[in-house]
């Protein structure tokens, strides 16, 4: 069956890893790869006029890092901050950005053929930027493509490309 060979990025063929976290009930999955550190989360330098999902700046080692909350961004219901809350730092090509989630769960491994395509309806998050949906016994995630989703020109993110 050539149904691997339909995947979208050729840089492996197999299993791709993916972090996994958690924003109030559901578990979503993001390329293991894009991902540079988790810190736990401290309230950013607020922007003025910045998107509401933009929480602020922080400075990491020297590095101005926007921080995105996800549940502002997904339009989920307000998150208590609390010892659970996570940053985790993305480095997408040139660009760093923080996201902040309700938890990390952990890394796991998904075979091509454990991930479906998801279907098309109407969300808070663009279907373009959807990977698919990973099932892992009785759990599921929705795998996003997380530098499509941080690069969309709702983002307000300056673009760093040359």
């Amino acid at each position: 069956m050539s149904v691997v060979a339909k995947s979208a990025d050729s840089t492996t063929a197999g299993a791709r890893e993916y972090l996994t976290f958690r924003l109030d009930q559901e578990e979503y999955g993001i390329d293991i790869l894009k991902v540079q550190e988790i810190r736990g989360y401290e309230p950013p330098t607020r922007i003025a006029n910045a998107p509401n999902f933009i929480k602020g700046v922080v400075n990491l080692r020297g590095t101005i890092v926007p921080i995105v909350d996800m549940r502002l961004k997904f339009n989920c219901a307000q998150a208590d901050y609390n010892s659970f809350t996570v940053v985790i730092i993305l480095n997408l090509r040139s660009r760093v950005v923080g996201v902040v989630v309700d938890s990390v769960s952990d890394v796991m491994e998904l075979n091509p053929d454990s991930i479906r395509s998801a279907p098309d309806i109407e969300s808070a998050i663009d279907n373009s930027c959807i990977l698919g949906l990973g099932s892992v016994g009785e759990r599921m995630l929705i795998l996003l493509d997380i530098e499509k989703l941080m690069s969309g020109l709702d983002m307000g993110l300056a673009s760093t490309s040359e």
